[in-house]
C-alpha cells in the first residue's frame, strides 16, 4: 500500500484508520502491511506523537 506523500495528509489518513478500524497502531502497520517506524518518524517532524491512550497520533 502507498501512503500518501503529503504528511499532513497522512496525519489524517492514519488517525482515521485507527479511529475506524483499529484498536492500536502496530495492529494496523500489521494488517496493511506499512511501516510503522516511518509512519511515526514522518509524523514525528511534525510534532506528533502517537497516544496509545486515545490510540491516535496529537500534538506533543
Amino acid at each position: 500500500m502507498d501512503l500518501p506523500q503529503d504528511d499532513f495528509i497522512l496525519l489524517s489518513y492514519i488517525n482515521t484508520k485507527l479511529r475506524d478500524g483499529y484498536c492500536s497502531l502496530a495492529a494496523l502497520c500489521e494488517d496493511l502491511d506499512l511501516p510503522g517506524e516511518s509512519i511515526v518518524s514522518r509524523l514525528g517532524n511534525l510534532g506528533y506523537v502517537y497516544d496509545e491512550k486515545s490510540n491516535a497520533f496529537t500534538r506533543q
